[in-house]
């Protein structure tokens, strides 16, 4: 599967190499490291939605759910509702990091010992089956913190939305992290730091592709790049070559100009409103909204009818 998509997307132009790759073990860590940054407002800011409204999604959530979450990573942000809700019929973090999630899964279970936590390594945007707790659940909420829905182009959205809405059933939900529209300085300062942390975490991608696919790679013939795209509303993030260059993969030559880039992620942010209706064509329906004084960013409730 890595193989046969990041030929696809070298192929491609211009050139692009999926995000979720982007998450191996070491991935992961770099990416915790940028969450903890001062730019990166992201984490901090719905962290803090969560702990001043754990009371009313908590009432939300309702009684003896199973919790779902996509790409759990270090489930940071789930802890805060796991301290709060105290009747789930289990927890289900799903993460394309085996070494990642099995360690966090272990971490959750000590911290949680009453907690039944079913971890899932897999492609949560792919088929898998889902683990069934002893109890019966009353409903299934998938919990998908972070924004990510913001690496998907409108329609891709749409769709992982009613993919989402499938695996919730009816009566189900979905509690989603939405980043919002704002000010270019305070987007392109949140992915691109000074310390040089986005920068090591999108070439890990490259370094991972050496190790695993065999790829040759040179990272120094590279550079990160990020800048916001004000008419499409997106961050752009690429790794841009530094000079004409061939890379070998799975024998076959990828020809790179200078200056060429390959497009690593991107963030789209959000009107409440555009996001209102881009959840409505899933056929969900935004029930609750929570946002901070500053309106940087949102939690949103959505209802699987």
């Amino acid at each position: 599967m890595f193989l046969d998509e990041a030929l696809a997307g070298l192929r491609r132009s211009p050139k692009v190499l999926p995000c979720k790759f982007l998450y191996d073990e070491r991935g992961s860590q770099l990416f915790d490291r940028i969450c903890a940054l001062d730019g990166y407002y992201l984490t901090r800011t719905e962290l803090g939605i969560l702990r001043d409204r754990v009371d009313e999604i908590g009432q939300v959530l309702g009684d003896r759910c199973l919790l779902i979450e996509y790409g759990s990573g270090s489930s940071m942000k789930t802890r805060v509702l796991l301290d709060h809700k105290r009747d789930l019929v289990g927890y289900v973090p799903i993460d394309i990091s085996r070494e990642h999630l099995l360690q966090s899964a272990t971490a959750l279970q000590e911290r949680y010992p009453d907690l039944l936590v079913l971890p899932v390594c897999a492609d949560y945007t792919g088929e898998y089956d889902l683990p069934a707790p002893e109890g019966a659940a009353a409903r299934r909420v998938v919990f998908f913190p972070g924004s990510t829905i913001g690496n998907l182009e409108r329609a891709e959205a749409r769709a992982f939305l009613k993919h989402i809405a499938r695996t919730c059933g009816r009566g189900g939900g979905v509690l989603i992290g939405v980043d919002l529209h704002k000010d270019t300085p305070t987007l392109e300062a949140a992915y691109d730091d000074q310390q040089g942390i986005s920068a090591a975490f999108a070439l890990n991608l490259l370094e991972r592709m050496n190790r695993e696919l065999g790829a040759d790679f040179d990272l120094k013939r590279f550079a990160y790049y990020s800048c916001y795209d004000e008419v499409e509303r997106r961050i752009v993030m690429a790794l841009e070559s530094l000079e004409d260059q061939v890379v070998r993969l799975a024998g076959q030559e990828i020809e790179l100009e200078e200056g060429e880039r390959i497009r690593t992620e991107h963030s789209y942010k959000y009107t409440l409103e555009d996001f209102r209706q881009l959840a409505a064509e899933a056929d969900l329906e935004v029930e609750r909204v929570w946002t901070d004084s500053r309106t940087l960013f949102s939690v949103q409730f959505l209802a699987s009818s």
